[in-house]
């Protein structure tokens, strides 16, 4: 019987910090809360969320794909991350707006005026380096975005580097 309740991490939060950490000193803002998720996500223009993970091939590949995308000439207007089995409300919040797609960790969605534009499932990561993650996305960004990028600078972006952690040696949390 699963004792987590629906609040509870599932993973032990100092554990995958640097995995949050990793989309955030690119800019993206974390959404902690089902009222967070609702107020970026209802405004008109372009949001990216990132559902982050922390299974190790597909998180770690899409979390440098997005950081590199990132670095593109245009980006969304508003850069967003939640993180499956951490902050779960929020993490079921963001995607009830990916209507017609299933559940996916990790996953990456562009929304333009709320409704999915174009969306990179956990299937379509899993095995594809960073780099060709990013030309999916700035693909994505080239039709549907108007914001000067990038979202850093690039000489910040040179000093980031990308988390090496197992998924499957993350402790779960209180166990």
């Amino acid at each position: 019987m699963n004792t987590i309740g629906r609040s509870q991490p599932f993973y032990d939060p100092d554990a995958v910090q640097p995995m949050r950490e990793e989309l955030t000193r690119v800019g993206i803002r974390e959404l902690l809360t089902p009222d967070q998720v609702d107020a970026a996500l209802r405004q008109k223009g372009t949001a990216l969320v990132v559902v982050n993970s922390v299974c190790g091939c597909a998180a770690g590949g899409a979390r440098p794909g997005v950081m590199l995308a990132l670095q593109h000439k245009v980006i969304p207007d508003q850069l967003t991350t939640v993180f499956a089995g951490m902050d779960r409300e929020a993490t079921e919040k963001a995607r009830s707006y990916f209507k017609g797609y299933p559940p996916s960790s990790p996953s990456i969605a562009l929304l333009k005026d709320g409704e999915v534009a174009a969306i990179l499932q956990r299937h379509e990561i899993e095995g594809r380096h960073a780099t060709e993650i990013a030309k999916v996305l700035t693909s994505a960004f080239d039709r549907f975005c108007t914001r000067k990028g990038p979202s850093i600078p690039h000489e910040e972006f040179q000093k980031i580097v990308p988390v090496q952690a197992c998924g499957s040696s993350i402790p779960r949390h209180g166990g």
